[in-house]
């Protein structure tokens, strides 16, 4: 008699716990997203610290040591290149001559730059098209147009531009624009240079602060006898673009301290040309001592000093005009 066998049936498998699968999945889309984001950072991450960190420091080190005609240090001098820059009399004329060149230019872009978002923003005609006119020219280069400027609006030829305009009005053309110190036309060459090039964009930033302001506080002012116009600017417009203002104001304060590009195509890379000491800005002289002189450390040092300074005007600022406080 045959036996049967007695299959038993197969034991199910025991199913995978629900808040464990659930945690490998949030671990996926984790890993996933932390891979996408540093696949992106990653190269600009790179980038700064190859092209800007790294150079800082080393800089920062460099100006501790004596080398000359060698990015590599040779030998430390302790704070001696920092003694030897501040001491030098060019040095100091040319951190006079950024410092004249910032009280002008920053008050003047800052007035310019308010008075047509004031214009631009208040017309309802074309806005777009007056936004794009008066920012073209942040799109132009310094290079370039201190070459313009240099050769064609103030060439000091008769046939200049700016002398056509002298000529009009039945003035005498002048034909030292870049190279007289008495009277120091040349500044006249690189101010407007700079508001031709920058008073768009902070212009914007102005725009930008003023479409912030709420239009029930214009209205509850007229309701309450306010005309528009001075009035309005005072106690309204002018207290809520505070922190506007003061970034712009910031902002202008580096980049005056930081002019370089008009300096050198305008009055010239070296002393022999004649002009370039007239109008040298702190940059240009680290320039000419660091790749001219090829001293490092004491470039760098320079260097150094000129950040330091730029860092303590802008905290001095920010303290001062009150940045970053909520606006009442």
């Amino acid at each position: 008699m045959e036996s049967t066998k007695v299959i038993s049936p197969a034991q199910p498998e025991a199913p995978l716990d629900v808040k464990q699968r659930g945690k490998r999945s949030t671990l996926r889309k984790r890993l996933k997203i932390e891979l996408a984001f540093w696949g992106f950072a990653a190269p600009l991450l790179i980038g700064l610290a190859v092209f800007v960190y790294i150079p800082i420091l080393w800089s920062i080190f460099l100006s501790f040591f004596d080398a000359r005609s060698t990015i590599a240090p040779t030998q430390f001098v302790g704070l001696a290149n920092y003694a030897s820059i501040l001491n030098d009399t060019a040095y100091q004329q040319a951190l006079v001559t950024i410092t004249l060149f910032a009280l002008f230019i920053i008050p003047t872009t800052f007035a310019l730059s308010l008075g047509l978002a004031l214009l631009v923003n208040g017309i309802r005609f074309a806005q777009p098209f007056f936004r794009s006119v008066f920012f073209l020219p942040t799109a132009c280069s310094y290079v370039v147009a201190s070459l313009i400027w240099k050769l064609d609006i103030f060439n000091g030829l008769p046939t200049g531009f700016a002398n056509t305009i002298l000529t009009s009005l039945h003035m005498d053309p002048i034909n030292t624009w870049i190279s007289s110190p008495n009277p120091p036309y040349y500044w006249i060459v690189l101010v407007t240079l700079r508001l031709w090039i920058q008073v768009g964009v902070y212009m914007l930033l102005f725009i930008a602060g003023l479409q912030t302001i709420p239009q029930e506080l214009y209205e509850a002012a007229t309701v309450d006898g306010a005309r528009r116009g001075w009035t309005t600017f005072r106690y309204i417009t002018f207290p809520l673009l505070r922190n506007t203002s003061v970034a712009i104001l910031i902002l202008n304060l580096i980049a005056a301290y930081q002019a370089f590009d008009e300096f050198y195509n305008i009055m010239g890379s070296t002393a022999s040309s004649g002009n370039a000491s007239l109008g040298r800005p702190p940059l240009l002289y680290i320039f000419q001592v660091a790749l001219g002189s090829q001293d490092y450390g004491r470039g760098s040092a320079g260097a150094i000093i000129l950040a330091v300074i730029i860092i303590v005007f802008t905290v001095v600022q920010a303290k001062v005009f009150g940045f970053g406080k909520v606006q009442s």
